[in-house]
């Protein structure tokens, strides 16, 4: 028997060509039940059905799909894999691709996170397919801002400029991999990053928390006399926050920081 993407080409009935074609038309690479059904009306299920067990259509999650392109070869669904930012663009409306996801595709971290990292405006619970969490971070309307478009799979993704991603991850260093990911990410990029930038961003987030984890990093990694205007001049808070929100709730106090050491930063570390 011929092994080929024609096999699958002949096996595909009137219906299920109509229903490709028609989304091919509209550049629906990835579509839900609803717009199914309005290509197709009630026999929309049978045959979504039929695609999917000929490996021409891969469910992404109930009620949102994939079309499998040609070029994913003869084992269709089987071999074809989705840009987890392209289906995290479906799940949430506004969104944004931010804190860890967004400092790997910026080139800030090397560290592949298992999770993606959403940003949106109302409370989601996490969602797991195709073997990825996809977690939603609420955030007020106001903290959705320098935010980039990125094409990928032939769709436009949002996802946070480099300098709002790592004021983002001072913001809250439990979704980038906690707080020495996001020291060790400025260490190794601050000729990268445009330091007017993280504070003008950093006080639009209006926690001045932000301002102590970046100063204490600054000094720490003896970067403060490059980029001391980030924090000059900023009144932080009296009390002393919590350094790494991932670490104990104890640790050594820096008054002039007034931050709560929990975690230790070792530059030397990150050399090996």
């Amino acid at each position: 028997m011929k092994d080929s993407t024609d096999e699958y080409r002949k096996g595909l009935s009137s219906r299920e060509s109509f229903l490709l074609s028609s989304l091919a038309r509209k550049d629906k690479n990835i579509f839900t039940t609803q717009e199914a059904t309005e290509v197709l009306g009630s026999d929309a299920a049978g045959v979504m059905y039929s695609l999917i067990k000929k490996k021409w259509v891969l469910s992404l999650k109930k009620g949102l799909y994939a079309v499998v392109p040609l070029e994913a070869g003869v084992k269709g669904a089987e071999s074809f894999i989705v840009h987890n930012f392209v289906v995290a663009s479906y799940l949430a409306e506004p969104y944004c691709i931010g804190f860890w996801s967004a400092m790997n595709h910026h080139g800030l971290s090397d560290q592949i996170p298992v999770d993606t990292f959403i940003q949106t405006i109302s409370p989601r619970k996490p969602i797991r397919f195709l073997n990825s969490t996809f977690i939603f971070v609420q955030l007020r309307p106001d903290k959705l801002f320098a935010i980039n478009e990125v094409v990928m799979e032939g769709r436009e993704i949002n996802i946070t400029n480099p300098e709002k991603t790592v004021a983002d991850c001072l913001d809250h260093p439990e979704h980038c991999g906690g707080l020495d990911e996001i020291a060790r990410s400025i260490f190794f990029n601050h000729e990268e990053l445009d330091f007017k930038k993280i504070r003008k961003y950093s006080l639009k987030l209006g926690n001045r928390t932000i301002f102590k984890r970046l100063g204490y990093i600054l000094e720490t990694v003896g970067l403060l006399d490059h980029y001391g205007h980030a924090v000059k001049g900023i009144e932080l808070s009296k009390g002393y926050s919590i350094l790494d929100p991932l670490g104990p709730r104890h640790g050594r106090h820096n008054e002039k920081w007034k931050v709560v050491v929990n975690v230790e930063i070792n530059c030397e570390r990150w050399m090996y």
